[in-house]
């Protein structure tokens, strides 16, 4: 299997390595950021999702934690009440973060636990006790499940408990069995997912929308374009790793996650984003919380504020599985007229006035009532005058010759007050 050292990027899976990192940086500080790679078979996404382990930063647990308490937040029914001495004096250790996967033939069992046969059968201490399964396991790191549409279509009792994990930040599973008190672990993990979305049974959101939807970011994966890339890609295969290029990525997250306080999202892009979501109609809001903490997260790798930018490379992403490809240009094309200064879209609505300007807009409200008043008493009186004197005679319908206007009638719109009201003399 290739290391990640030995992958080679070009313009058609630069976006996959990218997200990538923001969703590694976001594991690490706690965060689950959900990813699905979709492309042609042979791009290399399996590959690139899989060698992504080769860059994961270390994490602390309590010594032993099968549930990879954090010495910080222990949560297991193991280690949750203990005091930061009793925990301390268990021990804390350094491990690898998670990166496990779930296979086609999983069963509900292995992925989410079930009961421990061999304690179960133990001669000298028989006793119920819970075996983890696979989601519990990766806790604060990743699971990657390939394949993912075919998956949505068979096997609809897994799709469910991942619909609960992804659901919330952080998910939870709930563990039953018989002879033993349910048991609802909360759970920090990041789901990575692939899919040939041209093959049966096709795209993930038109097999299981709700799963789709739970995916923070989909990238499209596509195959190299130049004889030059292709011919890296082919002697990469002969090179060896470069575990120093490696060492250097994880050191590369270990100090973003330090800057992660000196960023923020600026309120103009917030904004923005409110914008879009009842501009554009869109239906999930999720998409919007993806693009709010992608940017953060992207701050603190490029170690540079947000821009509007920012906000459109993960717009694209974000909410490529949320509406039409029509749409989704659309919002883009907005984007890329925006900037942060003068942008109609970006500003925020005056909801409150200070004292000076209610007052200068009561006046004018009570302006314009007066004018409308003035124009009205205006054409009563001239109406009045007009009438005055003149006799009304009875008007018999049947009796009346009808005849057709002179002239072709003119839309009252196009008509100017002077020419609908005259003066006495005028009449």
């Amino acid at each position: 299997m290739k290391r990640y050292s030995q992958l080679v990027q070009h313009e058609g899976n630069r976006c996959l390595f990218e997200i990538i990192d923001v969703a590694i940086l976001s594991t690490y500080t706690g965060v689950p950021v959900h990813i699905h790679a979709e492309g042609l078979r042979g791009t290399g996404k399996t590959t690139i999702l899989r060698a992504s382990r080769n860059i994961f930063p270390k994490i602390e647990r309590i010594k032993g934690c099968e549930y990879n308490c954090d010495p910080k937040e222990p949560y297991c029914p193991n280690h949750k009440n203990l005091s930061p001495e009793e925990i301390e004096k268990i021990g804390i250790e350094l491990i690898d973060m998670p990166f496990l996967e779930i296979s086609h033939s999983a069963k509900k069992g292995t992925v989410v636990g079930s009961i421990d046969v061999e304690k179960l059968l133990s001669k000298d201490n028989p006793q119920a006790a819970l075996l983890l399964g696979t989601i519990p396991r990766a806790h604060r790191g990743v699971i990657f499940i390939d394949e993912i549409n075919r998956l949505a279509d068979t096997s609809p009792e897994i799709v469910d408990i991942l619909l609960d994990v992804m659901g919330t930040k952080p998910g939870r599973i709930q563990i039953e069995e018989a002879g033993l008190p349910p048991v609802e672990i909360p759970i920090k993990v990041s789901v990575w997912a692939a899919s040939n979305p041209d093959e049966d049974p096709g795209p993930l959101e038109n097999i299981r929308r709700q799963l789709s939807d739970r995916f923070d970011f989909v990238v499209d994966v596509e195959k190299p374009k130049s004889i030059g890339t292709v011919l890296d890609i082919l002697e990469c295969r002969q090179q060896k790793e470069n575990l120093e290029l490696e060492r250097e990525k994880v050191k590369k997250f270990i100090e973003a996650k330090k800057k992660l306080s000196e960023f923020q999202v600026p309120e103009e892009l917030k904004t923005a984003l409110a914008s879009m979501y009842i501009k554009y109609g869109l239906e999930s809001i999720r998409g919007l919380e993806a693009i709010l903490h992608g940017i953060w997260i992207l701050s603190a790798l490029q170690d540079k504020k947000p821009e509007v930018k920012d906000l459109a490379y993960l717009v694209r992403v974000a909410l490529k599985h949320r509406t039409d490809s029509k749409n989704l240009a659309e919002i883009l094309k907005n984007l890329g007229n925006l900037n942060s200064k003068n942008a109609e879209v970006l500003q925020r609505p005056q909801i409150e006035l200070s004292d000076k300007e209610n007052m200068a807009s009561s006046r004018q409200r009570e302006e314009n009532k007066n004018n409308k008043i003035d124009t009205f008493k205006k054409m009563f009186s001239i109406f009045s005058r007009a009438l005055k004197g003149k006799t009304l005679r009875k008007i018999e319908p049947k009796n009346e010759q009808i005849c057709a206007p002179s002239k072709k009638a003119i839309p009252l719109r196009q008509l100017d007050f002077n020419d609908c009201v005259k003066t006495e003399d005028e009449l």
